[in-house]
């Protein structure tokens, strides 16, 4: 074999190498923009749906302060009723 060929195979084959390794990086930035587009997807629904929870957890407190005053104005109702009512025994405790 002459010393040419064996130069000139060499050289192809730390093209091919080369080539490889830069298909192979090429592959691997493609993956992760793939990986970084989803993340960004997940933190957005993420966003969302822990923007509904605070907004139904207030719901929810504002709901139950509502109900906490309606039950303090049943029980003065029911309060003023018993001592308005004619028919009670004012000496037995209800």
């Amino acid at each position: 074999m002459s010393t040419g060929l064996v130069i000139a195979l060499i050289v192809v084959g730390v093209l091919i190498l080369i080539a490889l390794f830069l298909v192979g990086r090429k592959r691997q930035e493609r993956r992760l923009e793939s990986q970084r587009i989803e993340a960004g997807s997940h933190r957005e629904e993420a966003d969302l749906r822990g923007a509904r929870a605070q907004r139904a957890e207030a719901e929810a407190r504002e709901q139950s302060i509502r109900a906490e005053k309606e039950k303090e104005a049943a029980e003065a109702h029911a309060e003023r009723a018993r001592e308005l009512d004619p028919d009670r025994d004012p000496d037995r405790e209800e």
